[in-house]
């Protein structure tokens, strides 16, 4: 997702500014090409030699350094940015880009860019709970920012509070969503399983089984990236939580199928990874059973728990994983999943591989569709893996009739897929919001409804001096998209040319 990205990384004189250059390497890893902008207070802390080690690019230290590509047209970076990254933002950076502010090469950075903004604060607690600095992080927020963190620790003073700059997973996966805007499954609701359900034989033990949740954790990330708003339901894992997915946490068979029939309603595409139990005790103990007691033999009723995939129903895409160690895995996955649970898409690996099976970074599947078509996967990370998955859903999804979307969804949807235009969203209006493109253009989104009842939503459009340019009505994704493309960009694109 990040490959051959350009990521503008501001630098701030915070304490945690050396856990920048560990941003920038992680950033310089996933291939992005990383520009780093340091302020002259950062300098005190870590220099930027480091930096340019780690990045193999210069670095920008000032507007006045003939020798920099960018000094000279100082608003460069901002133009070749994909995402502007402040990361240790402090309280005085924060301060300049609320008050819009340029005297230094990040601040004119962030005031001339059109790419999207992430800042992550990083200071004392006394500090960032001062009204001045939580004023200055609303109005920049109003403005269409992205503020990530701080979190509550214990910080450089000694003292436990919220300040600490926030872990460098969390600021990579809102880089990530933050870029897979008006990605082709943007608008779109995906609903991911992942883990491996416990059946309660006891409160201490339980029937389960070795799915890490890899590949589900995969499967929402890469939907997240693209654009997707995901739900995720899964069952207990290692892992970490992802950044900027709805994440609901399960159990046993029967708490996820309950999950899922709620998550799925209005979603587009049910993408079961996780591992169901299909057997669960008829009855579990109240208290724990005591070997004394139950002898040298312990004999359990077990029943069957709920097909989630088959039982839930909608009309949303449905995707499986066929996860088995026999000889006649295809012909499993096609009878058994495909046919029997009616799915559109199968995912079959022989998890008795060392390199494919569970709790490992890699998969090796073949993907078989309702009408037949295999394509067999090499080895690949599951996260490569996920994004093969996704072609084929976003190729499924645009043979699929569409379903009716509410109003919530559409007016959503309207501002993702202006913020990913370069709109400024400022604020909100009576049932709806307003944003700006280069203070030429105010754009209003609205949610309406008629005298039968109809739900909808409007963009009106205005230029500076508030004429009037037209109102165009949205009823479902399709109508959004052609009056974004066919409405809002040429006007945009009309707008870059007379500058």
């Amino acid at each position: 997702m990040l490959s051959n990205k350009t990521i503008v990384l501001g630098i701030t004189g915070s304490i945690a500014a050396y856990k920048g250059a560990d941003l920038a390497s992680k950033l310089t890893q996933t291939g992005a090409r990383v520009e780093v902008i340091m302020t002259e207070s950062a300098m005190k802390f870590i220099t930027p030699l480091t930096f340019r080690s780690l990045t193999g690019r210069p670095v920008v230290t000032s507007m006045w350094d003939l020798a920099s590509e960018f000094s000279v047209q100082h608003v460069a970076l901002a133009e070749v940015a994909d995402v502007v990254v402040v990361a240790p933002a402090t309280a005085n950076t924060i301060a300049k880009l609320a008050g819009g502010i340029a005297d230094d090469m990040l601040s004119c950075t962030v005031l001339a860019t059109k790419a999207p903004v992430i800042v992550a604060p990083a200071m004392n607690v006394n500090m960032f709970e001062n009204s001045i600095t939580q004023d200055n992080l609303a109005k920049l927020i109003a403005r269409g920012f992205t503020i990530v963190g701080p979190e509550y620790g214990r910080l450089a003073s000694g003292k436990m509070g919220r300040g600490r700059f926030v872990e460098l997973e969390k600021i990579l996966g809102t880089i990530s969503q933050v870029l897979g805007r008006g990605g082709d499954l943007a608008g779109k609701r995906i609903v991911v399983t992942a883990g491996g359900t416990r059946e309660a034989i006891d409160p201490v033990r339980f029937i389960g089984n070795r799915s890490s949740g890899k590949m589900g954790y995969a499967m929402a990330e890469a939907a997240r990236d693209r654009g997707a708003k995901v739900t995720l339901v899964t069952a207990p894992t290692a892992l970490p939580e992802p950044v900027g997915i709805e994440v609901v946490y399960i159990t046993s068979a029967v708490q996820m199928k309950e999950a899922v029939t709620k998550a799925t309603v209005q979603c587009d595409a049910l993408i079961m990874a996780a591992a169901v139990a299909d057997y669960q005790p008829k009855s579990a103990a109240s208290g724990k059973i005591k070997k004394a007691v139950a002898g040298p033999e312990l004999s359990l009723e077990l029943v069957r728990t709920p097909d989630v995939l088959s039982e839930v129903k909608g009309n949303f895409l449905r995707v499986g994983f066929a996860a088995e160690t026999s000889e006649n895995l295809i012909e499993h996955a096609r009878k058994d999943e495909l046919e029997r649970k009616q799915l559109d898409l199968v995912a079959a690996n022989d998890i008795s591989a060392p390199d494919s099976g569970f709790d490992v970074d890699t998969n090796r599947v073949t993907l078989i569709d309702k009408q037949g078509n295999m394509q067999e996967l090499p080895l690949m990370t599951k996260r490569e893996v996920a994004d093969k998955i996704l072609d084929r859903v976003v190729e499924l999804l645009g043979k699929k009739s569409p379903r009716e979307m509410t109003v919530e969804e559409l007016y959503d949807n309207c501002k993702e897929r202006l913020k990913a235009l370069g709109v400024r969203l400022r604020g909100s209006n009576i049932g709806g919001f307003y944003g700006y493109y280069k203070k030429k253009y105010t754009l209003r989104v609205t949610q309406m409804e008629d005298a039968l009842g109809n739900q909808y939503c409007t963009i009106d459009v205005r230029k500076a001096d508030d004429s009037w340019m037209g109102e165009k009505k949205i009823t479902d994704e399709q109508t959004l998209g052609k009056v974004i493309n066919n409405y809002i960009k040429p006007r945009i694109v009309e707008l870059e040319k007379q500058h």
